[in-house]
C-alpha cells in the first residue's frame, strides 16, 4: 500500500514513536526516509552562512543515523533546512513522491513544532500524501495490527478510508471495524419538533445495520461527540483512518478539526487519507507508483544518504 514513506524525526519521543509506525506500514519493499529539517532559508543559509549550515547539516545526520541505529530499520536519510518544519516535511514529502508522511504526537516533539509558530499553512494544505500520526510512547510498546478501524459516514471521503482500510485489514489478516458516531445535530428534533431523547437507540440501530450492509465489517455507532467517540473507539483498533475533505491533513491539523483533535485524543495511530492522496492514487495506479519517485535535488540543499 505505502511505498515511500517519510518519517519526520527530532531530537524527541515523537520522533522514535513515527519510525516504529512506519516500520509497520511500509511495504516490505518499499523505501522508508528518516527526515529531519533545520530551521533556514535555503537560499539566503546558503548565501550567508555556509558554515552554519554545514554544521546544521552535519549535526542533522548524526542524528538521523543514531535514530536509524537505535530503531533498527533500513531507511535512507535525509535532511533540508526550511522556515518552518511543516513546510520543509512538505517539501521533501513531494520530492520524494512520498505517498506517506508520518510524524509523532509528543507535545515536545515534531508534531508541537509544526502546530506552534508555523505560519506556512497554505503550503501544508496541499501537502501530496496521507498522513499519519503516531501516538506518544508507541515506540515503546510491541507494534500489533489485529484491528483497522475506519470513521464512516457515507461520504466520498470515508469510502475512500473504508477502501484502504480493507487493502491494509487484507495485508494484515485483521479485522476491518466501521465506527458512525451520531451527533444531536443530525437527530435534534422530529418532525413535530419535539426532542425525542427515547429515539436516540433507535438512530444507534439505524446506523450500525447501514454500517453492517457495507459487509465485511464489524459495525460500531455511538451517541455522542465525533471525536470523543472516535476517540473512544480508537482504544479498540491498532490503527485508525479517516477522510478529509481538505487538501492537506497538516493543515487540517493546524487549524481547529476533527483531524486536530483525534492526533490528540486518539488511543491508537491516526491515519488521515487527504483529498489530494486520493487523487494521486487515482492518477498513478499501483503499477506505476514506484516509477513516479524523484531523486534528491540538490537546488533544494538537501543531503541524501543510504
Amino acid at each position: 500500500m505505502f511505498q515511500s514513506v517519510i518519517v519526520g524525526v527530532d531530537e524527541h519521543q515523537g520522533g522514535s514513536d513515527a519510525i516504529a509506525l512506519a516500520a509497520a506500514l511500509v511495504e516490505p519493499d518499499g523505501e522508508l526516509t528518516l527526515a529531519y529539517v533545520y530551521l533556514g532559508d535555503p537560499a539566503r543559509t546558503r548565501g550567508s552562512s555556509p558554515a552554519f549550515e554545514a554544521t546544521e547539516r552535519k549535526r542533522a545526520l548524526e542524528l538521523l543515523e543514531a535514530a536509524r541505529e537505535h530503531a533498527g530499520v533500513s531507511a535512507r536519510l535525509a535532511c533540508t533546512p526550511s522556515p518552518s518544519v511543516g513546510r520543509g516535511l512538505h517539501e521533501l514529502a513531494e520530492t520524494h513522491s512520498a505517498d506517506l508522511l508520518i510524524i509523532g504526537s509528543c507535545r515536545r516533539g515534531l508534531i508541537g513544532r509544526v502546530l506552534v509558530g508555523d505560519d506556512t499553512h497554505a503550503a501544508l494544505n496541499g501537502a501530496p500524501c496521507a498522513v499519519a500520526v503516531a501516538p506518544s510512547g508507541y515506540a515503546r510498546k510491541a507494534p500489533t495490527m489485529d484491528a483497522v478501524g475506519v470513521g464512516y459516514d457515507g461520504s466520498s471521503e470515508s469510502e475512500y478510508a473504508l477502501a484502504v482500510a480493507r487493502l491494509l485489514a487484507s495485508r494484515y489478516g485483521a479485522r476491518v471495524a466501521a465506527f458512525r458516531a451520531i451527533s444531536l445535530a443530525a437527530y435534534l428534533f422530529s418532525e413535530s419538533s419535539q426532542l425525542v431523547d427515547e429515539s436516540i437507540p433507535t438512530f444507534i440501530e439505524e446506523a450500525r445495520g447501514q454500517l453492517a450492509e457495507l459487509g465485511d465489517v464489524e459495525p460500531h455507532a455511538a451517541y455522542g461527540s465525533v471525536v470523543e467517540e472516535l476517540a473512544l473507539f480508537s482504544a479498540s483498533v491498532d490503527l485508525l483512518l479517516v477522510g478529509s475533505r481538505e487538501y492537506g491533513p497538516i493543515g487540517r491539523l493546524v487549524h481547529s478539526s476533527t483531524s486536530q483533535e483525534l492526533a490528540r485524543v486518539a488511543r491508537c495511530p491516526l491515519l488521515v487519507l487527504t483529498r489530494a492522496a486520493r487523487a494521486r492514487e487515482e492518477h498513478v495506479g499501483d503499477s506505476t507508483r514506484e516509477t513516479t519517485r524523484a531523486s534528491t535535488s540538490p537546488a533544494k540543499d538537501q543531503e541524501l544518504i543510504k
